[in-house]
């Protein structure tokens, strides 16, 4: 995406205001600095008060009011949330789910294949375009709003999965076969028979449903983009505001979206991303979920919603909000957007606050805004667009997420409960965001993964042979192949593959294993400083021409190998068989990727963060970013010139104090 400003705003809704200040609030931005504001995602009962009468009225006054002030606006489509009056038309367009059928109030509550849905949907968006054209400072079109399935699993998605399953396998029998049906007497004879696939136990047969849900994802937004294609134009942008595995905050990849897919829709990649603040703000929930948007379109995304405020944890100290700025820019973000501009006086959001609190008076972060804005008005040419060219890659996939969900990673007899594959991705992704080492994130689909010098595969439980052939090919030619525990174990329809684990890889890493287990007091050899405890999961690797790099110290268990090297013919492939603590595991990756030459380019570790790119102008920046309260001197080899910050270029430091940034620049 290419731009010579940054984007800088809020989401803005008028209609939830509890009196009249539009003028105010726009005045207010314009001095913050802001020059974008995104609207009407969510207000389709005000836009369409009745069916088929419209009414643009907030919608209007927002964008005459936004140009008088400078501020372009980026639409989204208010398709998330129904309005009743659809709902009394149609009552079963509320979703059918493993719960069964929704009842009115929440969002994102209805089925998205329901004709009649489908049917409203497109008229209003169709009747919005229309009003809004020619409209000159509306500059992109968001679809929707952080997009699933909702789980919809009705009769009529049922249908739909049939005749899927049924072009994908022809032959019934071959379907039983590689679905292992015959378990329990679960083999379906005749199409017709098919079960509710809600109460299915097999989990091939789920994790294929829930591929399917996906695909409706992919195939809804795909068909709004298609809407605002016939009335955007060549100048606007199309995105989506993708959102991330949720715990209590943005954790990890998405397991409801093929975001890969989805987004070959859109013309630029879009995120919400939110993460703790004050004292547990790292800036990694920042970097992996920006990461994955980058990745999308291998080009520069839009941070379309991010915390201002938030939830009462999420407060920041003085400093963060404008670090946490900075931090997504150092990914490659063209954009910071908050969610939202004014904390909420009614309804289910009231306390996530916006940048203003319920007060709608300035307060100590709508200042720190103001410095925010001020800096991207001055920086905007040299900070915008900023590429990376990573040398490491983390391959993630939507099946490895499903199946683990399935088949637990700490499951037992007494149920599957545990850290799950979004887990194992954040210790790989953590131990190198700390260590100051970037990667991308690929998938299985992506092309010219021969580009990187190493790709680590956490945890990907299941995949197809034709990728596993793929990376050995990767290995064989010169790669570097790193894999933990949980790689390589099932196909691609979560069905065992039944030779050595991992599946056809085991001649890459140079071992195998047979078996598994959770460890007790078991420590691990081979590290420096200290010997790791091998935690919640452990395989019993058997060399067979592999290098031993750690090995289990336990009465029992100390015949096996914990963490192997093998070369393979021109390439390296390392096996981590458990998990430890995540010092040691940064040790151990300095090891394996200092041997296919990739280092980070500083010294510096957390609480030191420090992310690379070049501008469009073609020069090299780099930001250094302070994650804690402590004053930070960094010494610079390079000659450089300060961008933003402190630094004596003379001297060659620079100086950060709590919670800061700074970023430098270095000669073309």
């Amino acid at each position: 995406m290419r731009t010579d400003h940054l984007l800088f705003g809020a989401a803005y809704y008028l209609e939830y205001l509890p009196y009249n200040r539009l003028e105010t609030d726009m005045e207010m931005m314009e001095r913050a600095g802001m020059n974008t504001i995104r609207i009407a995602e969510s207000t389709w009962s005000t836009l369409e008060p009745s069916d088929g009468v419209f009414d643009f009225t907030c919608i209007d006054r927002m964008i005459q009011t936004a140009a008088k002030h400078h501020l372009s606006v980026i639409i989204g489509t208010p398709t998330y949330a129904i309005p009743t009056w659809l709902v009394r038309k149609y009552p079963d367009i509320l979703a059918v789910t493993a719960n069964g059928q929704e009842l009115y109030g929440h969002r994102q509550n209805m089925d998205i294949t329901h004709p009649g849905y489908r049917y409203h949907a497109e008229r209003i968006i169709r009747a919005m375009m229309e009003h809004l054209k020619d409209v000159p400072n509306i500059i992109g079109f968001q679809l929707d709003n952080e997009t699933k399935s909702y789980g919809t699993a009705g009769p009529r998605v049922q249908q739909m999965f049939v005749a899927s399953l049924k072009k994908k396998y022809p032959d019934i029998l071959d379907f039983n076969r590689e679905f292992g049906l015959d378990y329990w007497s679960n083999r379906v004879n005749d199409w017709a028979d098919f079960p509710d696939v809600r109460g299915t136990i097999n989990q091939s047969l789920a994790a294929e449903f829930q591929r399917f849900q996906r695909s409706l994802v992919t195939e809804f937004l795909s068909w709004q983009s298609d809407i605002i294609k016939e009335y955007k134009r060549d100048d606007q942008f199309i995105t989506q505001n993708f959102d991330f595995d949720w715990t209590d905050h943005s954790y990890g990849y998405q397991p409801e979206v093929d975001q890969y897919d989805a987004a070959r829709c859109m013309t630029v990649a879009g995120a919400d991303i939110y993460h703790p603040s004050q004292d547990d703000l790292t800036g990694a929930e920042i970097t992996v979920c920006g990461n994955i948007a980058r990745s999308l379109k291998k080009d520069n995304y839009l941070i379309l919603e991010t915390e201002a405020q938030g939830l009462t944890p999420w407060l920041p100290y003085p400093g963060q909000l404008r670090l946490q700025a900075y931090s997504h820019l150092a990914n490659g973000s063209n954009s910071v957007m908050y969610w939202h501009w004014h904390s909420i006086h009614n309804s289910f959001e009231t306390y996530w606050k916006g940048l203003l609190s319920h007060d709608m008076e300035e307060n100590a972060v709508y200042r720190e805004a103001c410095i925010v804005g001020d800096e991207f008005k001055k920086l905007s040419p040299v900070l915008s667009g900023l590429k990376k060219d990573n040398k490491v890659a983390i391959m993630v996939s939507n099946e490895a997420l499903t199946a683990l969900k399935w088949f637990g990673i700490e499951a037992t007899a007494a149920g599957n409960s545990g850290i799950g594959y979004n887990d194992v991705v954040r210790r790989i992704y953590d131990a190198l965001y700390k260590i100051n080492i970037e990667c991308d994130i690929i998938w299985e689909e992506s092309e010219n993964i021969e580009k990187y010098q190493a790709i680590i595969l956490p945890a990907m439980y299941t995949a197809d042979e034709k990728v596993l052939t793929r990376l050995k090919d990767y290995t064989a030619q010169g790669g570097t192949l790193i894999a933990t525990f949980k790689t390589a174990f099932a196909n691609e329809n979560v069905k065992v593959y039944s030779d050595r684990q991992p599946h056809i890889l085991s001649e890459v890493f140079g071992m195998y294993y047979q078996q598994f287990t959770f460890p007790e007091k078991v420590t691990l050899t081979g590290f420096e400083g200290g010997e790791p405890e091998a935690e919640t999961f452990m395989e019993l690797l058997i060399p067979d021409g592999a290098e031993i790099i750690s090995a289990y110290q336990h009465p029992n268990w100390k015949k096996y190998a914990a963490v192997t090297h093998h070369t393979y013919e021109s390439g390296n492939a390392w096996y981590i068989g458990c998990m430890f603590e995540e010092c040691y595991l940064q040790q151990l990756l300095i090891k394996i990727l200092a041997k296919a030459s990739v280092n980070a380019a500083v010294p510096e570790k957390f609480p030191v963060i420090v992310r690379e790119g070049v501008n469009e102008q073609g020069e090299k920046l780099r930001f250094y970013l302070n994650y804690s309260w402590e004053e930070q001197r960094v010494e610079v080899a390079d000659d450089f010139e300060v961008v933003l910050g402190n630094g004596d270029s003379t001297k060659h430091e620079i100086y950060l104090s709590a919670w800061d940034v700074c970023i430098i620049k270095f000669e073309k």
